[in-house]
């Protein structure tokens, strides 16, 4: 039987230490094409370029292993990867990351690393987005080995509903081995922003973003949870947004 062909991509650029182990481990499993941006796009969400061009070539980084860089999103890798890497070829499996840092809770929505994965969902294709938490570039994923393989194994045996991609957090490096795997929802959490003004050396004003992670959610069945005990935790995620409960409140209290 040949071997399932699995795209990979991240949104910290390809060179970076998580997408490095991604394909290590992929290519344990799968027939493995790597289409990335060619510098970080964190934080870009699901955005696409559609005023500027896009670039697209070949990157001899991964040994044996067909790799290309985009001079675009994580969103628009996985289209060009469709659409002109792959040429129509079935993709059994979109893996994004290992990303540098938490995607829990908000954050898959500004992740690029999950915008790479539910754009695979979006294909129709079974995609996981994975996150180590912890944001150093150096840091230790000695651990994730078993629990990569067996997600991604499992996806490839038994499959995803449609239009769904799994957000998978796993917590940092630590002296305890991780408890286990915990599929859990997303937690009630956000980022509560400062904005840092300054001046630049003409005498113009400039911002920085900064503030605080904050977790209103008691819980004991989210992600934030999950982190925090030592699980890692599976979000199934999905890209329809419609607000189905709000349906009675519009349509009984509104005059439309």
């Amino acid at each position: 039987m040949s071997k399932p062909l699995i795209l990979v991509s991240n949104d910290d650029g390809i060179t970076s230490k998580g997408i490095r182990k991604l394909v290590e481990l992929m290519a344990q499993i799968g027939e493995v094409v790597v289409v990335a941006p060619d510098s970080p796009q964190s934080g870009m969400g699901h955005a696409i370029t559609v005023g500027d061009t896009l670039r697209l070539s070949e990157a001899d980084i991964f040994g044996d292993i067909q790799a290309f860089k985009c001079s675009g999103t994580p969103a628009d890798c996985i289209k060009l990867a469709k659409h002109e890497v792959l040429k129509g070829r079935k993709v059994d499996l979109v893996v994004s990351g290992i990303n540098h840092g938490s995607n829990t809770s908000i954050s898959v929505l500004y992740s690029g690393t999950m915008s790479a994965a539910i754009e695979g969902a979006i294909e129709g294709t079974p995609a996981i987005g994975f996150s180590l938490c912890d944001f150093s570039w150096h840091a230790d994923f000695s651990h994730v080995d078993e629990y990569v393989l067996k997600i991604a194994n499992e996806a490839l045996k038994n499959g995803l509903p449609k239009g769904i991609a799994l957000n998978v957090n796993i917590p940092p490096k630590q002296n305890e081995k991780i408890k286990g795997i915990k599929v859990a929802r997303q937690a009630n959490a956000r980022w509560e922003e400062e904005f840092d003004k300054r001046k630049d050396p003409h005498g113009r004003d400039y911002y920085w973003m900064i503030g605080n992670f904050v977790n209103h959610d008691k819980g004991e069945d989210n992600d934030e949870w999950a982190i925090a005990n030592n699980y890692i935790s599976i979000v199934p995620c999905q890209f329809d947004l419609t607000g189905h409960h709000a349906f009675s409140h519009l349509n009984e209290k509104w005059d439309l």
